[in-house]
């Protein structure tokens, strides 16, 4: 690299200066230069680019620590990736109007829901967030973008007689016990397919869940749901560890989307719309807070931080506020 400078100054100088004088400056250069360390520099957009996957990459790693699955963490990489790639700026020089012109061209060009478009906001104020605390930015530029409102919809949970149908329609007792422990427990697809046969204890009817954030907690099961499960378990000939394992060697782990899958053909077998994991866990928030269960101890059964997280996924029972009604008000 330093040879090629010398060239350039010397075969820029040749027209001015005479050979002796080219000798000379020669000289000078090789001798100033001798102890300079000379490296290309990168283009701008290099530099930005590698500089604003740098800042992600740490912040990914500050989320892993503080406990976010590789999911989620896959999920907030990307998200930021794609916005980074659109807004052409360094990071820390990334303002207001920047995210709120992305967010609007990101609807418009998606046509996404205001829901997905505030899961990124939130996505965004963690990453700006995280950036001022750790003395990048001065400020967060969407601390002055607002929480993006969204309508109220009541969302469907199942009633007894859908359940009922649903147990009915299983022709194998795994799936059978995949219902029950999902309506009984309330826990999420991602812990039921964690769960190991040690972790059930039919004497208590209660298994150990790792939830969000690997976080352990009980959750308890009736007595249905306590013999389907020991008549399933009967039934198995492999020696995996995992509860639910596929229904074909080699016996697999049975994975999220196994449950999800198997759970739409028995919904679609007997015409029942939407049949999810996470809708058995809204029935079963919804049932208990019916029944008059205090909402700290649901918030508990469902492993939720916040209560506010509780009470969006309860809805009480519309007949039950019109007997309120009647009884408290009229």
């Amino acid at each position: 690299m330093k040879d090629e400078i010398i060239r350039e100054i010397k075969a820029s100088m040749q027209t001015v200066i005479s050979a002796e004088q080219m000798s000379v400056l020669s000289n000078v250069l090789i001798r100033t230069l001798q102890h300079v360390e000379v490296t290309a520099s990168t283009p701008d957009s290099q530099t930005r680019v590698s500089a604003n996957s740098q800042l992600q990459a740490l912040f990914i790693s500050a989320k892993r620590v503080e406990g976010c699955s590789e999911k989620t963490l896959k999920y907030y990489s990307s998200t930021i990736e794609c916005m980074m790639n659109q807004i052409d700026k360094d990071v820390i020089d990334i303002t207001t109007n920047d995210l709120r012109c992305y967010l609007s061209n990101y609807q418009a060009t998606n046509h996404s829901s205001k829901v997905t478009i505030d899961n990124i906001r939130r996505i965004f104020s963690s990453f700006f967030s995280w950036l001022e605390d750790e003395d990048y930015i001065l400020k967060s530029p969407v601390r002055r973008i607002h929480k993006v409102k969204t309508g109220s919809l009541v969302k469907e949970v199942f009633s007894d007689e859908n359940l009922e149908t649903l147990r009915d329609s299983c022709t194998h007792i795994r799936d059978l016990a995949i219902i029950d422990l999902l309506s009984s427990t309330g826990i999420r697809v991602g812990e039921l397919v964690k769960i190991n046969r040690d972790d059930i204890d039919f004497h208590e009817r209660e298994c150990v869940v790792f939830g969000k954030g690997n976080k352990e907690r009980e959750v308890y099961f009736n007595a249905r749901t306590k013999i389907h499960l020991k008549q399933y378990l009967a039934s198995r000939t492999d020696d995996n560890p995992a509860l639910f394992v596929s229904l074909h060697s080699p016996h697999n782990r049975l994975n999220v989307n196994g449950v999800e899958l198997r759970l739409r053909q028995l919904g679609r077998k007997v015409a029942i719309n939407k049949v999810h994991p996470h809708k058995f866990r809204r029935t079963l928030a919804t049932m208990a807070i019916d029944k008059g269960m205090p909402i700290e101890q649901v918030q508990k059964l469902l492993g939720h931080v916040k209560i506010d997280t509780t009470m969006h996924y309860a809805m009480v029972n519309q007949n039950n506020v019109k007997i309120s009604h009647r009884r408290y008000i009229s």
